[in-house]
């Protein structure tokens, strides 16, 4: 228990469950009941003029006593918790946490995870329903998962299906279609992917939807969703925009070019220095993807846009020599 208080760097996590082959029943009765005695032993409160201010928060001054009773508190909890799990005490676990904090949707989600696999089914469905969502709309992974499984251990079949459609609408997971269609009669499961990927489409965050056609794959529709929705595109975001414009280079290179101008534009109008030289290499791509595009339609011609670039953002040298070299 002194190693599991000392844990700052997290470096004794999981001690409790490593140790408990070895200490067997006796051993983890004894490590509960002095973990019980620790909560009940008060951190000592000092004269108060000796205490000693460790930070500053809009709920006022927090001095040193008092985190180190809520350090003492959460240690407790969490030896509890790891005991309980250790012990196979579902009901034990439980009891580490105040009935609010049971409706948080994660911690709904860690209950009914252990009640689910010890056979309690029933009782795990109520405290997942008892979970306050909010709007519904960033809801835990993990509550979603073990609302399936749990729907699917109780027979409920059909209302799982049903779950795993709303997931896939409410976060594109590739994951909760694939499991959808697999569901699925014959020739049903064509229809149901066709209303998916129109779903997908007309879904209000662009970048969801691409990483989600990226994930499927569906590299045409991903392509009709940039040439359609080109505006939209938010150059800011490389870490998704800079390998959809690589998948979608070999085959889509108009829509490969909008995401690359995307980020160029970003950069320039904000005068993002640091970026120039990332700019400017999806420049150079952009001039030789625009060899591969017979058409541009209604989009600018590479020499027309580098142009317009000039016009808009011609002192930028430092951008403009990048391109040079």
């Amino acid at each position: 228990l002194d190693a599991v208080q000392d844990n700052g760097y997290g470096q004794y996590d999981g001690l409790i469950g490593i140790m408990a082959p070895a200490l067997g029943a006796e051993g983890m009765a004894t490590l509960k009941s002095m973990a019980e005695d620790l909560s009940r032993s008060p951190v000592p409160v000092p004269p108060k003029d000796q205490w000693k201010a460790v930070g500053w928060g809009p709920g006022g001054t927090t001095y040193e006593h008092e985190m180190r009773a809520r350090e003492r508190t959460s240690t407790v909890a969490m030896a509890l918790k790891d005991i309980a799990d250790a012990r196979g005490d579902v009901d034990g676990f439980i009891a580490q946490y105040d009935p609010k904090t049971r409706k948080v949707p994660q911690i709904a989600a860690e209950i009914a995870q252990r009640l689910l696999a010890a056979g309690r089914a029933g009782e795990a469905l109520g405290f997942l329903e008892r979970a306050e969502l909010g709007d519904g709309l960033r809801v835990p992974l993990a509550w979603q998962d073990i609302r399936l499984q749990t729907l699917e251990a109780l027979g409920r079949g059909e209302e799982a299906q049903a779950f795993r459609w709303d997931c896939f609408e409410r976060t594109l997971s590739d994951r909760y279609l694939r499991a959808y269609l697999k569901r699925l009669p014959d020739f049903d499961d064509i229809e149901a992917e066709e209303r998916a990927m129109a779903h997908a489409m007309a879904h209000p965050s662009l970048l969801h939807a691409l990483q989600f056609f990226l994930d499927w794959p569906a590299l045409d529709r991903a392509a009709d969703l940039l040439e359609a929705r080109h505006e939209e595109i938010d150059g800011d975001h490389y870490e998704y925009l800079a390998p959809a414009a690589e998948a979608l280079s070999e085959r889509h290179p108009l829509a490969a070019t909008l995401v690359l101008r995307a980020m160029i534009d970003f950069t320039l109008t904000r005068s993002r220095a640091k970026r120039y030289r990332y700019a400017a290499e999806h420049l150079v791509s952009c001039a030789r993807l625009a060899r591969e595009i017979p058409d541009f339609g209604a989009f600018e011609t590479h020499d027309a846009y580098v142009a317009r670039l000039k016009e808009e953002h011609g002192r930028k040298f430092g951008f403009w020599s990048l391109t040079a070299a």
